[in-house]
């Protein structure tokens, strides 16, 4: 019995994205079946999807979080694909925190994550890459180096800077050998010099586990 979670943002985009030419119809007829494909491929027998509302946390704590999107002209479909969704797929608007918040609170043993976002592979419990038709299976201490991996390199979509220097191949050096999380954080705070900005960093880049959750809190307990 599984209930997929789907990220319905990158739904929505991809197909706006593809009908960026054809008229709107063809625009929801792509949403539609890639909807309905992901249900097929994960063998779902309930889906839940979300998409993100305008407010967000994040922006609370760095005014400068996705600031770098002001200026990307956003495909001429996509506030009819979102629109579809809620209407026809009972997709669901998330408020004061975004779409992947909310995938990360409800997975469970008995769902499966559908995204192609690479941030998401910090939440333990399976995935579908619904481009790649890909399969994963992430656990707790792999989703935890995901996470301060993520903080050593830094997210350029989000406009979150990490480590001068470090990349994805020096981040995977640093981060895979260690298993207890505490040296993770040790490891990166040492890199960062600077507690503050690390805190708000991973505050920003860690999808919750649990309704009004953020990283800070969990790390606390």
């Amino acid at each position: 019995m599984t209930t997929v979670l789907i990220d319905a943002d990158i739904v929505a985009y991809r197909c706006a994205a593809a009908s960026e030419n054809d008229p709107e119809d063809i625009a929801l007829l792509r949403t539609d079946k890639l909807m309905r494909d992901i249900i097929e491929d994960t063998c779902g027998v309930a889906y839940m999807s979300f998409l993100s509302g305008s407010n967000n946390f994040r922006k609370e704590i760095y005014p400068e979080y996705k600031a770098n999107r002001k200026d990307i002209i956003k495909p001429v479909h996509l506030s009819l694909c979102k629109e579809f969704l809620q209407h026809e797929w009972n997709s669901v608007v998330t408020d004061g925190y975004e779409a992947d918040d909310a995938l990360g609170i409800f997975q469970t043993d008995s769902t499966i994550i559908a995204s192609i976002d690479k941030d998401l592979l910090m939440i333990p419990g399976r995935h579908y890459n619904f481009v790649k038709k890909e399969f994963y299976e992430v656990d707790e201490l792999e989703g935890l180096r995901s996470l301060y991996r993520s903080v050593l390199v830094g997210d350029v979509a989000d406009n979150i800077k990490g480590v001068k220097g470090i990349g994805p191949v020096k981040a995977a050096a640093i981060i895979n050998p260690l298993t207890e999380e505490k040296d993770m954080y040790n490891a990166v705070c040492k890199l960062y010099n600077d507690p503050e900005r690390l805190d708000m960093n991973l505050d920003c880049l860690w999808i919750w586990r649990n309704e009004n959750e953020r990283w800070s809190d969990r790390f606390q307990q």
